[in-house]
């Protein structure tokens, strides 16, 4: 996306991957002032950045890319990650926090640098963990979007972080797999619902000679109801598929 350049304002780029940062961009901050753009890959970032745009900031919601050195070292670019940094560094962290236990975690804004996660931090904000994957991430935007319009306005000077790290490790498609030493119902449903998103691959059971997916659980008085989705396992899963 293109916006038109005024001389007087600054420019604004928001990248993001997933169907959601689209949405979160039209209708939070689109409409702010400035020059706005979006970039939902890598391609359209560089287009972008080719383009004699010159952003003020460089925003990534919920970005899988990897970010080139170069970009990091020319803008000023600000990720958004799910944890109280430096608790948390690393990937998967929705996943790894439900594992741990964790019903509300914060969302930190940090400035990216080449180290993952553990440049200096410009916003934090609590974020509440209930309810499915998407629906997490859904919430998370729009608390990235309300974080994104109070920096434009302030440009906050990031702090850095202070405290021993503590680095999540990213999660691979096959640990989607539901563990046979789940100890309760609690735990499934957890289980269930921290890998219920558009693009991520679903918690599973293979039985027979089939795969079972499941979403949309929830629990009802000593029960847990969920859809399912039946089909034959992938007779070569490709190490690259996408992963929390």
């Amino acid at each position: 996306m293109f916006t038109a350049m005024s001389s007087s304002e600054k420019t604004y780029i928001v990248a993001g991957s997933r169907p959601w940062n689209r949405a979160v961009f039209d209708a939070q901050l689109a409409h702010l002032p400035g020059n706005w753009n979006f970039a939902a890959t890598s391609e359209e970032l560089s287009t972008l950045l080719n383009f004699s745009v010159s952003p003020r900031y460089i925003f990534f919601l919920h970005w899988s890319m990897r970010v080139p050195d170069e970009w990091l070292d020319t803008h000023e670019c600000v990720c958004f990650h799910m944890t109280d940094v430096p608790y948390g560094r690393g990937g998967s962290p929705l996943q790894n926090l439900i594992q741990r236990g964790h019903r509300d975690t914060m969302l930190t804004a940090l400035r990216m640098v080449h180290e993952m996660d553990a440049g200096p931090v410009y916003a934090k904000r609590p974020l509440n963990l209930e309810g499915s994957a998407e629906e997490i991430y859904l919430r998370a935007g729009r608390l990235s979007a309300e974080i994104i319009a109070d920096m434009v306005r302030s440009e906050p000077v990031p702090v850095e972080q202070s405290g021993e790290p503590v680095v999540f490790k990213r999660r691979r498609p096959e640990q989607s797999a539901i563990p046979a030493d789940l100890p309760d119902l609690g735990a499934l449903h957890d289980f269930i619902r921290m890998l219920d998103a558009e693009g991520y691959p679903q918690a599973f059971i293979e039985h027979g000679g089939f795969r079972l997916e499941f979403s949309r659980a929830a629990l009802y008085d000593g029960r847990l109801v969920a859809d399912v989705k039946v089909t034959r396992p992938p007779s070569n899963p490709s190490p690259s598929a996408p992963a929390p």
